[in-house]
């Protein structure tokens, strides 16, 4: 598996991979790890991983053991095929480029079709630091990210969240039970999470405060999912949630940011208090993102704390990702 992201993001990476897409996640080298059982449908819905393939076998980080490796596996495929070659993160002075052409000549030995537009088959060959992996393409990452920038949303408002960071909590919460999760948001603001929701194939269901953002975000929601689909957003309360007990597979959410001193009437901490508590009750797992760690609280309304990792987002602020399950 190629992770994505920066090095602070491996431990991320892997665990999301882990939770969504495969089991026995293990990092090898920079930016590489490897993995068993995996769901090869759920590959291309992961957020921090780019891709993954099935591994042919791990060398030296130099072309001449890569060419070993590749010379001595046995495999049965036929057709074309095109070779590309990662110096992951610039962390070797290998060259990729003759990587690629005395592997694809092993590969013309053994009777293969080069073809670099449109192969039957593509061999990866990833260096990093003092490792090789080669192996054949399964699963990429889509690359719609971009696509989905918060400010080209038919309804914007500042602070919102980037589709890849919402993507990975999503996994991180429901991974499990994706495709066929029900995923609430109580604080659902613009609906960011729950667009990336809906496009891993859960049911998104959001409540918001403000009924400004209700409408907001199901507005983005109708534009990026269908229209008619299995989604819906209303006005609530996160701390009084009209939802019935264990009638969700997985709640998400960005607690409010101690700017102000009250949210909807709440003071942040009950208010963030209030939503945990709630969201025990309607589901069993939980990934709750914030300016500050929420561990106590979330512990005290019947959670337990699986893992919490500090993001930077810029030099003011870190998120606190807690992910959570009942206890």
């Amino acid at each position: 598996m190629e992770l994505a992201g920066e090095a602070t993001d491996e431990r991320f990476a892997a665990l999301e991979a882990e939770r969504a897409a495969a089991s026995a996640v293990e990092r090898v080298a920079p930016g590489l790890a490897t993995a068993r059982g995996i769901r090869r449908g759920r590959l291309p819905t992961l957020a921090y991983t780019r891709g993954a393939s099935e591994l042919v076998g791990q060398a030296d980080a130099d072309v001449a053991s890569a060419v070993a490796v590749l010379e001595a596996a046995s495999f049965d495929r036929a057709g074309t095929v095109a070779v590309r070659a990662r110096n992951v993160r610039s962390s070797t002075d290998v060259s990729t480029a003759d990587a690629e052409r005395e592997l694809g000549s092993v590969l013309v030995d053994r009777g293969f079709a080069v073809d670099l537009d449109d192969p039957d088959h593509e061999l990866r060959v990833c260096f990093a630091e003092d490792v090789c992996l080669v192996g054949w393409t399964v699963a990429e990452r889509e690359t719609s990210f971009g696509s989905r920038a918060p400010t080209d949303r038919p309804f914007f408002q500042p602070g919102s969240m980037a589709p890849m960071d919402a993507r990975a909590y999503v996994n991180l919460a429901a991974g499990p039970a994706l495709p066929d999760a029900t995923v609430l948001d109580p604080m659902c603001g613009t609906g960011g999470l729950l667009v990336e929701a809906g496009l891993v194939g859960a049911r998104a269901v959001g409540s918001d405060a403000q009924a400004k953002m209700a409408t907001g975000a199901a507005e983005n929601l109708g534009h990026y999912l269908d229209a008619d689909g299995d989604w819906g957003v209303v006005r609530g309360d996160a701390t009084d949630l009209p939802v019935a007990a264990e009638a969700i597979d997985a709640v998400v959410f960005d607690a409010p940011y101690g700017r102000q001193s009250k949210i909807a009437g709440h003071e942040l901490a009950d208010l963030v208090a209030g939503a945990l508590e709630e969201a025990v009750r309607v589901a069993p797992s939980c990934v709750l993102v914030a300016d500050r760690s929420w561990s106590a609280e979330a512990e005290d309304a019947g959670w337990t704390v699986d893992t919490r990792f500090e993001r930077r987002v810029h030099r003011s602020l870190d998120r606190h990702v807690h992910v959570l399950r009942r206890a």
